[in-house]
């Protein structure tokens, strides 16, 4: 172990290699080492000495996503990308800018304001980083008017895990981003003007079919996002957002106010640490039904939340259900998807839980 972590500093610096610590949990086990390499150069090293080594290795960026999707069934060494931070090349004209990877996402935003600009994109992850929003390709309600984060990628950097560093177009086939095996360094990515105004407008919905109807009512609007929150047991709604257009057509229809800040939930999963969440994806139309089939199956209403505007949504079941319990809802629900061409998938559960259920595979989970 000392020769290792020995081996660690002198590619990282005496500060940023170090033994795993109670934080360093990947699949219900302790990492033996942490390594926060600042350099593409330093990640390759420290990849080149796991492959020498036989050490498994997991990418960290916050954390916040750390253990979603299939489970892991641990890692030895931590590959912190806290250290690959920062923005460079920024080209106000042509609107594009290269990020490095533990870039905080918020940090980018603000930076970017600053110039008039912003990356279109709105992870839910409060604290998601550059790179780990675009490994899961996590989308928030701004995915509605201008797609999923990757779609928004030029070419990024990266290091496979032999520790050999290597471009890729952001969409290309030399890999594309879901085809990465190793960890991103950083990515060149295209931007949009920051709007002008941003207004909210918000109406009840107190069923899955009235938020249906009101979100294809929005939907004939010039909105950026339609999100709806249906909580289960008490009324829901649905709100729309509006960036430099008129809000106030679909207000008067709504006979609602308009508003400069967002509902308190908005862009904000509906589960915690302790829910299993599942993730559904069906057609607008279908959703209603998509909500009631979830229902039936749980015995009983499932908060849901997501994007009414493209049927992209995440339902929370208890996480403390039994392993068969949450595969017959599952199943059950995919049934009903099957004829409506959607899916439904679970990307999030305690640890206890996730190793004895099917869990989406981390490219799947967006």
């Amino acid at each position: 172990m000392s020769r290792l972590l020995d081996a660690l500093v002198d590619i990282c610096g005496p500060d940023y290699a170090r033994v795993g610590r109670s934080v360093d949990v990947v699949g219900g086990r302790r990492a033996e080492f942490v390594a926060v390499p600042s350099t593409t150069p330093a990640v390759s090293g420290v990849l080149r000495l796991a492959a020498d080594e036989g050490l498994s290795v997991v990418p960290r960026g916050s954390g916040s996503k750390i253990d979603w999707g299939t489970p892991s069934s641990g890692a030895d060494l931590i590959l912190d990308t806290g250290r690959l931070n920062g923005l460079w090349d920024h080209d106000v004209k042509a609107a594009t800018v290269e990020v490095a990877a533990g870039t905080p996402v918020r940090s980018v935003q603000a930076a970017l304001a600053l110039r008039g600009q912003r990356l279109p994109v709105d992870p839910p992850s409060r604290t998601a980083t550059v790179g780990g929003m675009l490994v899961v390709n996590e989308s928030g309600p701004l995915r509605y008017g201008f797609r999923t984060p990757a779609e928004h990628v030029d070419r990024v950097q990266y290091v496979d895990l032999a520790g050999v560093a290597a471009d890729s177009d952001g969409e290309g086939d030399n890999p594309g981003l879901a085809e990465i095996s190793g960890v991103i360094t950083s990515a060149v990515v295209r931007l949009e003007p920051l709007p002008r105004s941003r207004r909210w407008v918000v109406a009840p919905a107190p069923t899955p079919l009235k938020a249906a109807r009101l979100a294809a009512e929005a939907a004939e609007h010039e909105v950026s996002a339609i999100e709806t929150d249906l909580p289960g047991a008490a009324a829901g709604e649905v709100a729309a957002l509006f960036e430099d257009s008129d809000p106030y057509p679909l207000a008067t229809a709504w006979k609602a106010t308009v508003s400069p800040t967002a509902p308190p939930w908005w862009g904000v999963y509906p589960f915690g640490r302790d829910d299993v969440a599942l993730h559904l994806s069906v057609a607008p139309a279908d959703l209603a039904a998509t909500v009631y089939a979830v229902a039936d199956a749980a015995g009983g209403a499932v908060p849901v939340r997501g994007s009414a505007g493209l049927g992209v949504v995440h339902a929370v079941l208890p996480g403390t259900l039994a392993p068969d319990r949450v595969e017959r809802i599952v199943e059950s629900t995919r049934h009903v998807l099957l004829a409506r061409r959607g899916r439904v998938a679970v990307i999030a559960a305690p640890i206890a839980l996730a190793t004895r259920i099917e869990m989406a595979p981390p490219h799947e989970l967006f």
